[in-house]
């Protein structure tokens, strides 16, 4: 019986060996001709340089001592006298919106969620992914209201207007 105990922890050791995957990734360095880099997995643009890189991550604890990694030096290209300075800003492509006019800021919002704490400007789905499902609600003149009610037989209120977004 201890044999085949031992059998079974080996095969399942081996299995999970074989099928762990490789932390390993091909990432592309773009350089586009204002010295703007960029990161990505999915190559560079035409008009911009390309160097790849191999990201290994190695598994923690493994016991050998990983060295940092010491950038090459690389001669930049020298840029025209027309081009503009290399600035280095942040630009924004996207970001998002919760459509309660985001009064919130993100730390904001996380602080209050992980306090429990109901605010002005969040939505039904921070409320309900915060509450969960309300045990009953109740609709008047455009306005939702969650009912809650906890362990101890509190009851709870939580106002929402018409675009579900909770009121002040």
């Amino acid at each position: 019986m201890q044999g085949l105990h031992r059998i079974a922890f080996a095969c399942a050791t081996t299995l999970f060996c074989l099928t762990t995957p490789l932390s390993a990734a091909t990432v592309f360095r773009c350089e586009d001709a204002t010295g703007h880099i960029t990161f990505t997995q999915h190559g560079c643009p035409v008009d911009q340089h390309q160097q790849l890189h191999d990201a290994l991550n190695h598994t923690p604890s493994s016991g050998a001592i990983i060295p940092l990694a010491s950038p090459a030096k690389e001669p930049h290209p020298t840029r025209p006298d027309n081009a503009p300075e290399r600035t280095r800003t942040l630009t924004v492509v996207g970001e998002r919106a919760n459509g309660c006019g985001d009064l919130l800021t993100g730390s904001a919002r996380r602080d209050a969620m992980v306090k429990q704490q109901v605010r002005s400007g969040m939505t039904q789905a921070d409320v309900e992914s915060m509450l969960g499902k309300p045990h009953r609600t109740s609709s008047r003149n455009g306005e939702t209201r969650w009912h809650y009610v906890d362990r101890t037989g509190n009851t709870r209120q939580v106002s929402f207007d018409e675009a579900g977004c909770v009121k002040g």
